[in-house]
């Protein structure tokens, strides 16, 4: 059971400070009341009706990742509480969003049927009033009971929450705790109070640690190069300049950064800068080149400011989703720290993988790419940490050494990670933090020094949830995410595309503006790799069956065409049958996997293999092209 002494001692000094009093609690429910009102907020419809799920949800809550380090400590500890009682307790990101949601099972089933749940947007704009969202509004503690709920839908439930705010008064989210009307407890209030100031106080802690390491990491920088540097903390406040800078700004420790601009210098690049106790980041490290040397490269009609020395051997196009990205890695490149890059199936993980790599200390290193999903479950120990001679029947004769020792020194790129059964999951975890491997057959363990990146175009969180991917090893991998935009989100790269494969290939291709016209209005969702495989069709169609070919219309686009006897009784064509009605992305999809299975001698897993897909979708489609 929580203290409860503790808890009561809070509320009673809360109470004759002055913080908390029925009348004051009164008058925000009622200034709520008046403003959803105003709003026209519906009482009838007030179940949650924005929830994010997947990488948007990831997105926010590693965004607010600090935030939830600190408070699910606090939160653990109330665990006995909370379940004792019946109750729920959240942790809500300055918008109103549901990052967190643990309690009582049957608590936490009541609330799921109002759509309660993690990933909801509760704010009073939504739900009308609530204690979540006028905390928010409020900017204090509020408790809201029963029928002063503006929803009808909450009308059986009591709620507690106050705001949580940093050293400088900014809201940095919402702690809750709610349970049924009947199970409210005469304590929450000073329970949720005491988590919201301990969270706090934690919060003010670890920034002060951070500076202070901030500050001794940059002490350790030398000028024997007289670098252009410098090093902010995450205010962007100066806390480090190199002797380059010292000498034209006599006064930089009162600086911000975007004030350096005014002293001739523009930043040529940035690396984050992540502390030894919790991994995350504490600040950046800048190097700044004076305004005669900034770099920039002319791309289309318009210029950008590139760095010239970043590597990244596919087309960088010109869309502002893909400019981004390859900002965010060539931030992360010269680090050492894990990565995990989502995207959709054909964004270019491996891409963006091997950009991280070329651009690290390690480049000199082996990069090794591992597909997860095209490796059969009952190899991938073998494959992974190789194996010894004479290991099991049919091992090579002297052994064969496994991609993690393959990549020692370098990278490891491993695909479709969400791919990993359960025992390997444990197996990659033990090496990753042991840094150590043992390969099959062997009692000998090998030193390993190796970066791993991994991909995947699954929700990894989602996967934790269900219990299919082990929560320790996401933790242990997703400390950099990195997330690919789909080709419809970058349509405008489309031609650069189009011409880095052309020249790539060597191929002398000319498109018309109405055939780019098409590509571009085109969604594309097997992305890039769709189209490059529409430019090999292309390639090879005549140009007056572009048009056609580029809308679907072509039923049997992909078959030959046989020769009929035209006096015999009319028969249907079983492989023609599967093409009919299919449009342009699935014609090209039956077609890959068809040439993939002749390659493989007809392996199902050999040619999911080749294509880069699981075996599990790579067995979907051959039952959804009756193949």
């Amino acid at each position: 059971m929580f203290e409860e002494s503790v808890s009561l001692r809070m509320w009673k000094r809360f109470v004759h400070e002055g913080v908390i009093d029925s009348a004051r609690i009164n008058k925000r429910i009622s200034e709520s009341w008046y403003r959803c009102k105003r709003n026209s907020v519906n009482p009838y419809a007030g179940t949650g009706q924005v929830v994010l799920a997947g990488e948007a949800l990831a997105r926010k809550q590693e965004n607010s990742r600090l935030l939830l380090e600190l408070a699910m400590p606090q939160i653990s500890r109330l665990s006995p509480f909370i379940h004792d009682v019946g109750m729920i307790a959240l942790v809500i990101d300055p918008d109103g969003y549901v990052l967190s949601m643990q309690g009582e099972k049957h608590a936490l089933a009541d609330a799921h049927a109002i759509n309660f749940v993690e990933g909801v947007r509760w704010t009073e704009d939504e739900v009308g009033t609530n204690a979540i969202g006028t905390a928010i509004q409020a900017k204090e503690a509020i408790m809201i009971n029963g029928t002063e709920h503006y929803s009808v839908a909450s009308h059986r439930w009591s709620c507690y929450a106050a705001p949580i705010h940093d050293e400088k008064g900014a809201l940095l989210g919402v702690i809750d705790v709610s349970s049924r009307l009947e199970k409210s407890h005469p304590q929450t209030m000073a329970t949720v109070m005491t988590l919201a100031y301990s969270i706090e106080q934690a919060w003010i802690k670890q920034r002060q640690q951070d500076e202070l390491e901030l500050i001794r990491r940059s002490l350790m920088l030398t000028d024997e190069n007289e670098r252009f540097a410098l090093v902010c903390n995450r205010e962007q406040r100066l806390v480090y300049a190199s002797k380059s800078v010292r000498k034209q700004i006599g006064n930089w420790a009162e600086m911000k950064r975007e004030e350096v601009a005014e002293y001739g210098f523009h930043e040529a690049r940035q690396a984050p800068v992540f502390s030894e106790r919790h991994l995350g980041i504490i600040g950046w490290a800048i190097e700044l080149v004076p305004s005669i040397l900034r770099t920039s490269r002319l791309i289309g009609n318009g210029i950008r400011n590139i760095p010239s020395t970043f590597r990244f051997k596919g087309e960088a196009g010109t869309s502002p989703a893909f400019s981004s990205v390859l900002q965010e890695l060539e931030q992360i490149a010269p680090t050492d720290t894990n990565v995990v890059i989502y995207g959709e199936s054909g964004t270019g993980k491996e891409l963006a993988a091997q950009a991280i790599h070329d651009n690290s200390p390690r480049r000199e290193g082996p990069f090794v790419a591992v597909n997860c999903g095209a490796i059969p479950r009952e190899l991938m120990e073998s494959e992974l940490f190789g194996y010894v001679e004479g290991a099991f029947t049919g091992a090579r004769r002297r052994g064969y050494q496994g991609k993690l020792a393959q990549a020692n020194g370098g990278t490891l790129f491993l695909d479709e990670i969400g791919e990993i059964p359960p025992a390997m999951q444990v197996a990659l975890l033990r090496v990753m933090q042991e840094r150590r491997v043992t390969p099959v057959g062997s009692s000998e363990e090998l030193a390993l020094d190796i970066r791993v990146i991994a991909a995947t175009h699954r929700n990894l969180r989602q996967q934790v949830r269900e219990g299919t991917f082990r929560e320790d090893l996401y933790y242990r991998l997703h400390v950099l995410p990195v997330s690919l935009p789909p080709l419809r989100a970058r349509k405008e790269d489309i031609p650069l595309l189009i011409r880095h494969y052309c020249q790539k290939n060597g191929y002398q291709l000319t498109l018309p503006d109405d055939t780019l016209t098409e590509l571009m209005g085109y969604e594309w969702p097997g992305n890039i790799r769709e189209l490059y495989n529409a430019v090999e069709r292309m390639r090879v169609l005549p140009q007056e069956d572009w048009k056609r070919f580029l809308t679907g219309q072509i039923a049997s686009a992909w078959e030959d065409v046989r020769p009929t006897d035209s006096a015999a009784s009319p028969t249907v064509d079983a492989d023609h049958l599967d093409l009919v009605g299919l449009g342009f992305r699935d014609q090209l999809e039956r077609k890959t996997i068809v040439q993939a299975l002749e390659k493989s001698g007809g392996s199902a897993s050999v040619a999911a293999e080749l294509l880069g897909i699981p075996r599990s979708t790579f067995y979907r489609k051959l039952k959804k092209y009756r193949l």
